[in-house]
């Protein structure tokens, strides 16, 4: 399998330098926009009934989660930041060798929405690190029976994996190359994999000294 550049461009530290600075400001942007959402929700929804719109498509209702989904894991708070460390540690590992804008900003939008969590898991009560996460938009049903109440960091999280497995399928690598869709999904045949050569046509058909040449007849 080789993989060949997307297309001739600035050299790799220009091309790096510009794919850490989408990266960083995806996730700051990410990370405020997400605080003032909650700090919005604090004030506005607070000891009130929740907010209907779009036909009741969408509610506005403020909860703070000890878990995950479905509030799982609530007993365990302390486990959550402590992913959200590795999760930012393998992130900044993965910039040293960062060369594609698609991939950073798939992990623009992860390390936001991770951070923007991890705020509330520090700062908010009962503690660091047994903080609640403020949500606030639920789906369908006003008090998250359908679908997990969340917020903008959890939005960022899944549409930034999302966008990464969309990555993954159209054969886009995260150092700036790019291999066939054929090679991306895996389709090999072969021993050695298919290479997708597109094969050779057959040379016109030469002349067979066994076989007797016709002669006219004058």
């Amino acid at each position: 399998m080789t993989a060949v550049p997307d297309a001739a461009g600035p050299r790799p530290a220009a091309t790096r330098r510009r794919a850490v600075t989408v990266l960083t400001a995806i996730a700051v942007v990410t990370v405020l926009a997400d605080l003032g959402t909650k700090h919005l929700a604090l004030q506005m929804l607070e000891d009130r009934e929740p907010v209907r719109l779009l036909g009741g498509a969408v509610y506005l209702t403020l909860i703070r989660n000890s878990g995950a989904a479905f509030s799982l894991g609530s007993d365990y708070t302390w486990v959550f930041p402590t992913v959200t460390i590795v999760v930012v540690g393998w992130i900044g590992w993965l910039a040293l060798r960062l060369r594609s804008v698609p991939w950073a900003i798939s992990l623009g939008l992860v390390l936001g929405g991770a951070l923007g969590n991890m705020v509330d898991r520090l700062f908010r009560a009962p503690g660091p690190f047994l903080g609640h996460v403020i949500d606030m938009v639920s789906v369908f049903d006003p008090r998250g029976q359908v679908f997990p109440i969340f917020n903008l960091a959890d939005s960022a999280l899944v549409c930034g994996v999302l966008f990464a497995i969309f990555l993954e399928f159209t054969g886009r690598q995260r150092d700036g190359t790019r291999i066939s869709a054929r090679e991306a999904t895996g389709g090999t045949a072969g021993k050695g994999g298919d290479k997708s050569v597109e094969p050779e046509p057959e040379p016109a058909a030469a002349a067979d000294p066994a076989r007797p040449v016709a002669r006219t007849e004058r």
